[in-house]
Formats: C-alpha cells, sequence, structure tokens
C-alpha cells in the first residue's frame, strides 16, 4: 500500500512549476491554473514537511504577480476616492497561469479577496517556521499592495471560496481577510491595522451570526464547511466561543457523512460529494480541541480514497446531494480533478496537527 504523507509531498513538489507556482490539478484542465488561496496552503503543507525552499520559491511567485498587476491596486484607490463604480476588470485575479498572469478569456470570477489573505496568513507562517524575518523586507512592496487592496475592499460582495455568489458578502472570506492581516502585523506593528482586524472582526460578530451560529453568506442561514476556516487557521475567535461551536455542530449534523464533509447542503457541482481538503480541514479542528479519535478517523477515511497511483481527488461522489449533475459535469468538464494538490497539502496538514497533540 502506498505511504500517503511522503506520497503527498513527492505530488505537490512535481507539480510545482518552474515559476513557483502549483498547478491545482495536473489532469483537469480547467484547474491548470495556480489559486494565490490554493497555493497557501498547499505552501504551508510543504512548511510543516520541512520543505521550505518549495514554500519559499512559491511566495516569490506571488510576490512577482502582486508587483506585475499592481497598478490595479492604485487605480482602485483612486476610483474608491473619487466615488467612481469599480468594474470587472479592475480587480486583482483569484488565479494565474503558472508563469504569473492573468487568464481573460474563460470569463471566471476572479474578484475573490480570500486568496490576498490567505497569502498574508502563509507568508507569516513560513517566516515564524524558518526564521526568515528579511522576507518582510523583500516582500514590501506585494504586502503593502495587498493590504492597501483589502483595506479598500473587505467589505465589499465578492466570489467565495467556491467561485460562487459573487454579490454577496462571504463569512469564510472576511475570516481569510483578517487572519492574513492579523498575522502579517504581527511583523508590521501598524496601530492602523490593528484598528482594521478589530473592525473586521466586529463586522462578522454583527452580521456574519444567526440563530446562534455563523453563516455562510450574510443574509443567508445555512452554514458552509469552510466555516471552519473562522478558527482554523484564522481565530477570529476563541477556541470556547459558543457561537463557532454551535456552527461546528450544524456543519456535523447537516454536512457530515461517514468520515466525509461536503461543501454546503445545496451543492451540486459533479452532483455535491464529499470534499477531501474540507473533511482534513474538520479533522483539523478535532485535532486542536484534542478530540484525536474524531481526528484520525478522518485521516482514515482520507486515506481510504487514495487510488492505485496514491491519488486524492477533490472529492469523492458516493454520497451526493443531487446524483443527476453528476454526469452534467462530467460531461462539461471531465472526470473529478485528481490528483488535486490542494488535498494533499490538507491530508499532510492534518497529519501534522495530529502529531502536535
Amino acid at each position: 500500500m502506498i505511504e500517503l504523507l511522503n506520497k503527498s509531498v513527492e505530488i505537490i513538489k512535481d507539480n510545482q512549476s518552474e515559476y513557483g507556482s502549483f498547478i491545482a490539478s495536473p489532469y483537469f484542465p480547467t484547474y491548470h491554473y495556480s489559486w494565490l488561496r490554493d497555493g497557501s496552503f498547499i505552501a504551508y503543507s510543504m512548511d510543516l514537511m520541512g520543505e521550505y525552499e518549495s514554500s519559499e520559491k512559491f511566495y516569490h511567485w506571488i510576490d512577482t504577480v502582486i508587483k506585475r498587476y499592481g497598478y490595479k491596486v492604485e487605480n482602485i484607490k483612486e476610483k474608491v476616492k473619487d466615488g467612481k463604480r469599480l468594474v470587472t476588470g479592475d480587480f486583482l485575479h483569484a488565479r494565474y497561469t503558472l508563469d504569473g498572469y492573468e487568464e481573460t478569456e474563460q470569463g471566471w470570477g476572479n474578484f475573490q479577496l480570500d486568496g490576498y489573505g490567505t497569502w498574508l496568513w502563509g507568508l507569516s507562517e513560513h517566516i515564524k517556521l524558518t526564521g526568515k524575518e528579511e522576507l518582510i523586507y523583500n516582500f514590501k512592496e506585494s504586502i503593502e499592495l495587498t493590504i492597501e487592496y483589502l483595506s479598500h475592499l473587505w467589505n465589499y460582495p465578492n466570489y467565495d471560496v467556491w467561485e460562487e455568489n459573487g454579490d454577496k458578502i462571504h463569512t469564510s472570506t472576511l475570516a481569510c481577510i483578517y487572519g492574513g492581516i492579523k498575522s502579517i502585523n504581527e511583523f508590521l506593528h501598524d496601530k492602523k491595522l490593528l484598528t482594521l482586524c478589530n473592525e473586521i472582526k466586529s463586522f462578522i460578530l454583527t452580521n456574519c451570526v444567526s440563530d446562534g451560529h455563523f453563516v455562510k453568506y450574510i443574509g443567508s442561514k445555512d452554514v458552509d464547511a469552510s466555516l471552519a476556516w473562522i478558527l482554523v487557521p484564522f481565530e477570529v475567535v476563541e477556541i470556547n466561543d459558543e457561537i463557532f461551536i454551535n456552527t461546528v455542530k450544524k456543519i456535523e449534523k447537516e454536512l457530515f457523512h461517514n468520515g466525509g464533509l461536503h461543501r454546503f447542503k445545496d451543492d451540486t457541482y459533479y452532483g455535491g460529494g464529499e470534499w477531501i481538503l474540507l473533511s482534513a480541514w474538520l479533522g483539523w479542528y478535532y485535532a486542536k480541541v484534542g478530540e484525536i479519535d474524531d481526528a484520525k478517523n478522518i485521516k482514515k477515511w482520507i486515506e481510504n480514497q487514495m487510488d492505485d497511483n496514491g491519488y486524492l481527488p477533490e472529492q469523492v461522489c458516493f454520497h451526493v446531494n443531487d446524483d443527476r449533475y453528476y454526469p452534467y459535469w462530467v460531461k462539461k468538464w471531465g472526470e473529478v480533478a485528481k490528483p488535486l494538490l490542494w488535498s494533499h497539502a490538507m491530508y499532510i496538514v492534518l497529519i501534522k496537527m495530529i502529531e502536535e497533540v
């Protein structure tokens, strides 16, 4: 049987481009790009495995990309100041080609803020693990551009982690922004950023709660598995926060099935199966709160989803929300993405978090 931990590292390293970017999935054409969000979590997994060179190469790639399109941040700053309407072409993209350029032909929902918060968090973790504080200076321009971008737009509606609902303000996206700015400010010590973090946290607690639990987006009463990010890793709330605990209970009740976690109850992407990376995330939470047997059960469930090549898919579709949509998506984009680097990364994170307990 393939040993999945080292196989996951091998898969990630084999699919890191010469530029430092991580392809989302090598055999799934729609995912032949590198996302800031996915890539930052993949880089984090490499850091946890001591693969610092791989991780830092990715952050150099982000630094280059953001500086390349930094003029957009200046344009947004001026338009916001003048009260002008922002349009699609104004925003930084969620994903880029592997050599670091915008993809403009597919009409993707590119206005997503979560990745820009996540890369600041990921870079902070990389610095903590390596002690390389000089990276704050080396990446000064891209860090400042990112903070400027998020400072102006954090409460704008934008697409969520699943590239959906671009007209909504999403709780997990706000968590990414909060966590990213708070983390990088541990090195910057900027009082204005501390004030901004407090404002975002207050906004979340005021607007993103319904019936005693956090919600998928403002105006919704539903949960989304990505709400786990509120605690792990972005620590918007404390571990014993009652609203967060209620959220986890609702996620477990509505989205958790026999070891695997669905994204949200109305999900129909490939029928709406159980996602490897989200299952690992719930396991990460269990490890953090000391529910180690539950974390290990999820680890075992993930290992059982590995194929003969040692590949983990994006999702497994044995228990879907609506099986009518599985053939629809297969016809449109092909079989479910496999291997998905983010799935392998979150398996690594889960293993390392279990080891820490």
